[in-house]
């Protein structure tokens, strides 16, 4: 069976400051992250893992694969493993800007602006009721980049959609540094985007 443990972060915890405070990414990674993995593993060793793909991607892919009494399980905390890591991921100090490359033409196409799709990416992520994900993802059936919504710890594998950019909207990513101004958190996070890695990862789907 795959055991998964807590990712290290290829930057300090404080590093993301001001926009993200050091004891909000402590917190998040150390206590909530690390109570994915923990979840994740108990619920594979429940379903005799062994029998799945060895990465919870392709698990969460394949939903039906998994006994239909522990799906939610697997679902929300391996959701919860592999939201977070990309999560982290996306995140790099002096980040922001703007994409380049394909992915800045593809933008072009699917939202006439970079700015009109930061609009829409953070209206949608602002509009999120309770706990879930914002997400820019690679559509492969239509061969196109959308924005969705998830709610709680749903990952876009579940529905086939590769993830390229994520912004986790549970009030335990903001609520040390912003209480209740989601706004604010939405506003701050473009500051922090590691776009060389969401370019990247783009490429590598899209063909």
């Amino acid at each position: 069976m795959v055991h998964y443990e807590l990712p290290k972060l290829s930057y300090h915890y404080g590093d993301l400051e001001p926009f993200i405070d050091e004891k909000t990414m402590q917190i998040h990674h150390q206590i909530h992250h690390q109570s994915y993995v923990d979840g994740l593993n108990d619920s594979l060793l429940k379903i005799g893992a062994a029998s799945h793909p060895k990465y919870i991607s392709s698990i969460l892919s394949d939903l039906k694969s998994v006994p239909e009494e522990m799906r939610i399980y697997v679902d929300f905390f391996g959701g919860g493993f592999e939201n977070h890591k990309f999560f982290w991921d996306v995140l790099i100090p002096d980040g922001g800007d703007a994409p380049g490359g394909k992915l800045a033409d593809s933008i072009e196409v699917y939202f006439d602006t970079f700015e009109n799709f930061k609009k829409i990416f953070s209206d949608t992520a602002t509009s999120i009721q309770g706990s879930g994900w914002c997400w820019l993802v690679f559509n492969h059936t239509f061969h196109k980049v959308e924005i969705i919504s998830t709610p709680n710890q749903t990952s876009p594998w579940t529905m086939q959609k590769t993830p390229l950019l994520a912004l986790d909207m549970w009030e335990h990513a903001y609520y040390l540094k912003y209480q209740n101004q989601k706004l604010d958190y939405v506003h701050e996070w473009w500051n922090v985007i590691n776009w060389d890695f969401v370019e990247n990862r783009f490429a590598e789907v899209s063909g």
